[in-house]
């Protein structure tokens, strides 16, 4: 797992822009200006759904009063799957929906996880990041994946 003030990783992902879905730069994504990268263990899962993006999208404006300029949200699946929980979930154009396919960037984070025995095989631990200019400055994991206490917004809005 990165340590604060190291840089974050750099893996590819996939987004989805309007011409459709493509690999991005990790490091490029998240490497400039202040970033708050949540990391899930699925889109539309229970507490992923129900609790934690959610609370993002409810917080949006707080964050970026805050100086948060991009709000970043990664899972291990695909990009179309992320672009669809994003409008689902109705995140504004100060999301960014990223896929993380083959579990690579969670990987390099430190941050995967087996979860098959919710029936889901390698996954992202549940977590929340701050990100200013592409170097770490917070980041806090939840003790197992299906908690929601040091990954909220409300203890993000704390941390910035």
């Amino acid at each position: 797992m990165p340590a604060i003030g190291d840089r974050v990783p750099d893996a590819t992902v996939m987004i989805t822009p309007a011409d459709g879905p493509g690999p991005a730069s990790s490091a490029e994504l998240l490497g400039s200006g202040t970033v708050v990268l949540i990391g899930v263990p699925g889109a539309f899962t229970p507490v992923c759904s129900d609790f934690h993006l959610p609370g993002f999208v409810l917080a949006a404006e707080q964050l970026k009063a805050e100086g948060v300029d991009r709000i970043a949200v990664v899972s291990v699946d695909d990009a179309f799957v992320m672009g669809a929980w994003g409008r689902s979930e109705e995140a504004g154009e100060e999301f960014l929906m990223i896929a993380d396919p083959d579990a690579a960037f969670a990987t390099a984070m430190g941050l995967d996880t087996d979860a098959s025995s919710f029936g889901l095989g390698t996954r992202s631990e549940r977590y929340a990041a701050i990100i200013r200019d592409g170097v770490i400055t917070s980041l806090e994991v939840e003790e197992r994946f299906v908690d929601h206490e040091v990954s909220t917004a409300e203890a993000v809005l704390a941390r910035l």
